[in-house]
């Protein structure tokens, strides 16, 4: 038997390493910032790439993709040469994979924050970016899959099916809700709408958590955890049933995150029934994972590796215990829009992804540079003061919850609502938002530790390079199964047929669940008094969409009697049949805005804007003075009426040929409005006798930001009138 000499390509896992580490402490740092906002909404007065609405998704961007997808790409990349004993297919793919990513990271941190966003939660990334992040993943999922083809390992291990499961499903997923029409450099609209463009993308959402948090994580853990052990896996027949069930399963999910919302009703069932069965699979992997330490609890108690695993392990089973029931509607009606499902998902974040994450470094470091990890003692620190920052992050998020959700459905004997006023549940709430950002620093203090004890283990140990190994030429692989094998054992040593049929089980869910939505119309019945929204209302849209109030607002009221006495008639799916994308929501720190058309006159929303404690005592929404000051740049405006044509909304050439006069028209009308306040009368007049006196530009009212965006405010929800029977009156 021939034997052959070849070197592992260990610099790559460590440029990954690396990433993962400064990615890490950058995403968590810009999350605990925003953690101190709820409490010091203003101290980023003024600079507008500085507030909540466009760092937020900068956090779950970083953590999600630049965290923990370096990390996904250090251990897949390290333990995927071991399995297949092979070096990688392509060293040109594998750097083309790193520093492809880190580019699309650095491109998120620049456009994020300067407001170039979808909006669409986890897939907030432009156009140009989303094709960037296509052509990298694909040069990953090509090296993978060469190197299978080259291997010199007959069967391909449990942790193999993983990561293939990851490439073919992450890049399904990005492919079908990245879907777009660009209507400039940085900006596009979906080419869903309205309910089509929710269900796709939690479609997407949901399984971005299942495919890219979830998946390549299992396939980690089924080789670092008995790597560090010294055990085998507990069990290889329940391996298979959980891959197979799972990938099968998940994917059919997504639905439950829009429960009693504007869906048809078939679709959220169905994402419930899945989302309960889901709760088998996910406990298999967690049993198989926990079962095989056993033998070896006596070096869980002494080594922190395998502390970071046992919690890991722990955490995932705690997440997908909760995910199945948030998923059944009793228990969705209280939780979801409230901070339970902010302690929820970093339950997963933290401890399934973060302390896998750690364990797995701690590990491959030492066993990289030859050496012993500096200090046992300071990984032992993190690994506690990562755990109580979990918990006091994640209890107090509960509790927060619970309170909202009792709060927002208490009734007075009368009917009445016992807290009418939103802020009352947001005052209410201000001492957990304080433990959650203690909890929160002291995560990142671990993180740093490791940080500190990882780079003294690199200097002390070996410098990092091409590792020496050896193993014997794979013979020629029989293409038909052999006496005895298992028709599962025979697709382990086939990858193209594994690739295949992991494809066609991830799309069953999909294709069924997605295209009924968008090809029978029946399923979103239309509203005759619904129209597109004018010239100034889509431009001020585009506000709203830039700085990211989707991400404290909804616009879903639900048909629950506390929703409709708070914030009024429940939503419509023939309401959203124009919104390219759509802007449900998912989290309320604020009041649901889908009915405030309105409700308030212009001068409110400007000075609510400009100075919310103003309009709000004890608001925690921070300022956005720049809409006040800024103009408002609308020369795009006919460009992206003609997309928005190109998706079905029915503007005519000649709207499109008006819509400079009508914006004017409208602009002009607010401006009127505003000036029926003496307050503001009196200081916009002194501001442009200020401007004329000292010879500097003044803009006009009617030409700033914050016209358009109360255009858009004060349309929502006006499209329709209810008679007191609840019937709609299709006539606006």
């Amino acid at each position: 038997m021939e034997v052959q000499q070849f070197y592992y390509d260990n610099k790559i896992v460590k440029q990954f390493l690396y990433a993962t580490m400064f990615w890490g402490i950058v995403g968590m740092s810009v999350g605990l910032m925003l953690a101190f906002m709820f409490m010091f909404p203003n101290y980023t007065d003024g600079i507008s790439w500085l507030s909540f609405g466009r760092l937020r998704p900068l956090h779950t961007n970083a953590v999600i993709f630049a965290f923990v997808g370096n990390a996904i790409f250090a251990g897949v990349y390290y333990s995927t040469q071991r399995l297949l004993k092979a070096r990688m297919f392509s060293d040109a793919l594998s750097k083309f994979n790193f520093w492809g990513w880190q580019a699309i990271i650095v491109a998120a941190a620049i456009t994020l924050p300067l407001g170039y966003t979808s909006t669409k939660e986890y897939a907030e990334l432009e156009w140009p970016i989303d094709i960037a992040i296509t052509l990298v993943w694909v040069a990953f999922g090509w090296n993978l899959i060469g190197t299978m083809l080259k291997r010199r390992q007959r069967h391909l291990y449990v942790a193999i099916w993983f990561y293939l499961a990851t490439f073919v499903t992450v890049a399904v997923l990005h492919i079908f809700n990245s879907l777009a029409i660009p209507v400039g450099v940085l900006k596009s609209y979906s080419v869903y709408a309205g309910v089509q463009d929710a269900l796709v993308q939690w479609w997407y959402g949901h399984n971005a958590v299942a495919f890219f948090l979830t998946t390549p994580f299992l396939g980690l853990m089924y080789y670092f955890v008995p790597k560090a052990a010294n055990r085998p896996v507990y069990s290889y027949k329940l391996s298979i049933v959980h891959f197979w069930s799972l990938i099968f399963i998940y994917i059919w999910a997504g639905p439950h995150h829009l429960l009693y919302s504007a869906l048809p009703e078939w679709a959220q069932n169905l994402g419930v029934a899945f989302s309960i069965m889901l709760l088998a699979p996910s406990w298999g992997g967690m049993i198989n994972g926990l079962l095989t330490l056993r033998g070896a609890w006596d070096k869980v108690r002494t080594d922190p590796v395998l502390k970071f695993m046992v919690v890991a392990i722990t955490g995932y089973g705690m997440a997908t215990f909760e995910g199945p029931m948030l998923s059944l509607k009793n228990v969705n009606a209280i939780a979801h829009f409230s901070d339970w499902i902010i302690a929820h998902v970093h339950v997963g974040a933290l401890a399934w992804n973060g302390f896998l994450t750690f364990g797995m470094i701690y590990w491959l470091v030492p066993k990289m540079t030859k050496s012993r990890l500096y200090s046992v003692g300071l990984a032992n620190f993190h690994f506690w003061i990562g755990t109580l920052g979990i918990i006091l992050y994640a209890l107090p998020m509960y509790v927060a919850g619970f309170t909202q959700a009792l709060m927002w459905k208490d009734f007075n004997p009368d009917g009445t609502l016992v807290y009418g006023n939103f802020l009352e549940t947001v005052n209410e709430i201000m001492p957990m938002y304080w433990m959650r950002a203690i909890g929160g620093s002291m995560y990142i203090i671990g993180a740093c530790v490791m940080i500190y004890n990882v780079v003294v283990t690199v200097r002390l140990g070996s410098k990092i390079e091409d590792e020496l190994a050896e193993a014997a030429a794979l013979t020629r692989v029989s293409k038909r199964r052999t006496a005895g094998e298992t028709f599962h054992t025979w697709l382990e040593r086939k990858p193209i047929q594994l690739t295949i049929l992991a494809t066609v089980a991830i799309l069953i869910g999909g294709i069924i669940q997605i295209v009924p939505t968008i090809l029978v119309k029946s399923n979103i019945p239309t509203i005759s008094s619904v129209k597109p929204y004018s010239p100034l209302e889509l431009e001020g849209r585009d506000i709203y969409i830039r700085e990211g109030c989707v991400s404290c607002h909804s616009q879903m009221v639900r048909p629950f009697r506390s929703e409709v006495e708070r914030y009024g008639e429940y939503s419509k799916a023939g309401e959203y049949v124009y919104d390219h994308p759509f802007l449900w929501g998912s989290k309320r720190t604020g009041p649901d805005l889908h009915r405030i058309g309105g409700k308030y006159s212009d001068n409110w929303h400007l000075n609510h804007m400009y100075d919310p404690q103003s309009t709000s005592s004890g608001s925690i929404m921070p300022s956005y003075s720049w809409l006040i000051r800024d103009r408002h740049d609308r020369s795009d405006v006919e460009v992206k009426m003609k997309a928005m044509v190109t998706l079905g909304v029915p503007y005519t050439e000649e709207d499109i040929a008006n819509a400079v006069a009508s914006m004017a028209e409208q602009a002009t009308k607010i401006e009127k409005n505003l000036y029926t306040d003496p307050d503001f009368a009196n200081g916009y007049e002194a501001d442009k006798k200020y401007a004329a006196d000292n010879g500097e530009e003044f803009i006009e009212m009617r030409d700033r930001e914050i016209v358009s965006l109360i255009a858009y405010l004060q349309r929502l929800g006006t499209d329709i009138k209810i008679k007191e029977t609840g019937e709609v009156i299709s006539e606006k």
